[in-house]
């Protein structure tokens, strides 16, 4: 268990002796005391909808227990059924004492898929919609000193393709490009008991041109207040100043080369994937001359933008080698086993040679973030599409896209947005004037929340408005692939997948090329059998079809990057370069030396 507590008493988490990820989940604003709510909670399936009309909140005999924060679908949560049951119900008990009037307690949850109503001890705190947002609840109100119970009604539309979903199949045997669902508790649930007027949001936009950060603070309310901002780079102090809080918003921005250690002219504290530089940041609120609130995070010193049709990373040209990385495991889908895991996968992909992912379909945790800012790893990320597209699609997508990148803007590792795929839930957006304008929507509603980082308005084909030309390319012939990239004339007039690039009405404004999707050589290792959009017999024919296609795309002087489907083999997607069990199917230095193109120099 996660020896954390949230006030100077006692505390007791209740029913459960193990606290399953108990790092703290929210890394980016971090704080000392914390109470992990992970662990084992009573739960049970409500396929008739009853609870709500019998009052399960005010109490019910629960048949079945869980492991949070793992779904019923996965074999962790100790349940493992693949059924479809749209209605679940969660329960659990801590204890607190001491909450003092000048304090509040907060609830949070990482995620959960998709719809939640929360009560504690019978009292309705609110509810929830999004499978992959984080949200919270002040629950000061309803708490008591002593035992408390926590209640969770969750609800999941499983065949309605209206809802955001990603990879999430419609059927209970998952087939094709779709997987098994995650209906519940999938990221972290805690606790926090904090002063009434404490830190809710920051934000860090870095200026490298001009060796400047911006720091914008928010509070949980509006009223006047100090802030004390400490600002280090591994251990040296860059900035300590005292910033003034009006109305419960601050902005301040700092110049980062007053220390005679800082080294602009060598770019020495850029976050690249080969220099994951990070500043440390601590801020002390103070309120009516007490100490209020502190807490800790980082930022990187990073910029990634387009100009004159290159992408560019710091200023300076960079060629994105990504790996296409669905977020799942054999065991627990959606959500990694331990924390460690993500550590893994990160580790496994650099020494492959490659530098980032895309992560498709699924919004990732933001402990994968972390390690990804920590360890040098670009990611692209994206929205779990749903796949039909109405005015209650939109009502839905909407709301969640902006909190995800609300919750994940301060991650240098995201160079890149990814709101839509391959047409999912807009698939008449080549002649649809409306669809065309929720994709452009999409663009300019995402620019004007973050202007750090590119987006691309349909990833794939049928672009609207769009910061990069990304391209899904599963031609297997690498002579193929040759002729379609060696210019844009070329490319512009080709059709990969039988679909244009861009939507009607709209033009080639430029962009860089990257292939976003391309490879999916199957090759099966174990006793999983599978797909994939070729195949490959042995693991020599396997690392001769991925340099060929590999050489294809690195030898174009057109393409800027490419993303290679995919990182791992999934259910009955056998075309990842390791197995579903992080097992490599070629020697990971042979397959470094495709992937940064070193083995065709040789040659």
């Amino acid at each position: 268990m996660a020896d954390n507590k949230v006030s100077k008493a006692d505390v007791s988490l209740g029913q459960q002796d193990i606290c399953p990820r108990g790092e703290y989940p929210r890394p980016q604003l971090k704080r000392e005391q914390w109470m992990c709510l992970n662990g084992s909670w009573d739960f049970a399936f409500d396929d008739q909808d009853r609870g709500q009309r019998e009052h399960w909140q005010e109490g019910h005999v629960y048949e079945e227990k869980i492991l949070v924060p793992f779904v019923y679908s996965c074999k962790r949560s100790g349940i493992g059924k693949r059924e479809l049951h749209d209605v679940v119900w969660y329960e659990r008990s801590f204890s607190l004492w001491e909450v003092e009037p000048n304090q509040c307690c907060i609830l949070h949850f990482g995620a959960v898929d998709y719809g939640a109503q929360v009560w504690v001890n019978g009292t309705f705190l609110g509810e929830h919609q999004g499978g992959s947002a984080s949200f919270s609840f002040d629950i000061t109100q309803a708490i008591r000193d002593g035992e408390n119970r926590l209640t969770l009604r969750v609800w999941d539309e499983s065949r309605n393709l209206e809802l955001p979903r990603g990879k999430q199949f419609w059927k209970e045997q998952s087939e094709g490009i779709f997987y098994t669902g995650s209906t519940g508790i999938w990221q972290s649930v805690w606790l926090e008991i904090l002063p009434k007027c404490h830190i809710r949001q920051l934000y860090f936009t870095p200026d490298i041109d001009r060796k400047m950060i911006e720091v914008e603070l928010l509070l949980s309310e509006r009223t006047c207040a100090r802030a004390k901002i400490a600002i280090s780079y591994e251990g040296i102090s860059m900035v300590e100043d005292v910033v003034q809080v009006s109305e419960g918003r601050a902005v301040r921005s700092f110049f980062l080369n007053q220390n005679v250690n800082l080294q602009w002219e060598h770019r020495s504290y850029e976050w690249t994937p080969e220099t994951p530089h990070l500043f440390d940041v601590e801020i002390v609120l103070e309120k009516e001359g007490q100490e209020a609130d502190t807490v800790t995070s980082y930022f990187a010193m990073r910029k990634a933008h387009v100009e004159n049709g290159r992408f560019l990373l710091n200023n300076r040209p960079c060629y994105q080698r990504l790996l296409l990385d669905q977020g799942y495991w054999p065991d627990s889908l959606l959500t990694a086993p331990e924390d460690e895991d993500f550590v893994k996968d990160i580790t496994l992909c650099k020494e492959m040679g490659f530098n980032g992912v895309r992560k498709h379909q699924k919004a990732e945790d933001p402990r994968y973030l972390y390690w990804a800012d920590k360890l040098g790893f670009l990611v692209w990320g994206e929205m779990s599409n749903a796949y039909v597209y109405s005015s209650e699609y939109v009502r839905r997508m909407v709301p969640e896209w902006m909190e995800l990148i609300k919750r994940d803007y301060n991650h240098p590792c995201i160079v890149a947005w990814v709101p839509l795929n391959e047409s999912w839930g807009v698939d008449g957006i080549m002649y649809n004037v409306q669809e065309q304008h929720h994709a452009d929507s999409l663009y300019h509603l995402t620019k004007s929340l973050d202007q750090t980082r590119l987006v691309i308005s349909n990833d794939g084909w049928n672009h609207t408005t769009s910061d990069l030309l990304t391209i899904h390319d599963y031609t297997v012939e690498g002579e193929a692939l040759r002729k379609r990239y060696e210019n844009r004339e070329r490319l512009l007039g080709d059709m990969p997948t039988n679909r244009t690039l861009y939507a009607k009405g709209h033009e080639d404004q430029g962009q860089p090329v990257i292939v976003s999707e391309f490879g999916g050589i199957s090759f099966q290792v174990g006793e999983q059998a599978g797909w994939g959009y070729t195949e490959a017999k042995s693991g020599e024919e396997f690392l001769q079809q991925y340099q060929e296609i590999l050489c294809a795309l690195i030898d174009s002087p057109l393409v800027q990057g490419f993303v290679y489907t995919q990182f791992c083999d999934v259910e009955q997607e056998i075309n990842g370069l390791v197995s579903a069990d992080r097992v490599p199917k070629a020697p990971v230095e042979e397959i470094r030396r495709i992937t940064l193109g070193e083995s065709h120099r040789q040659e």
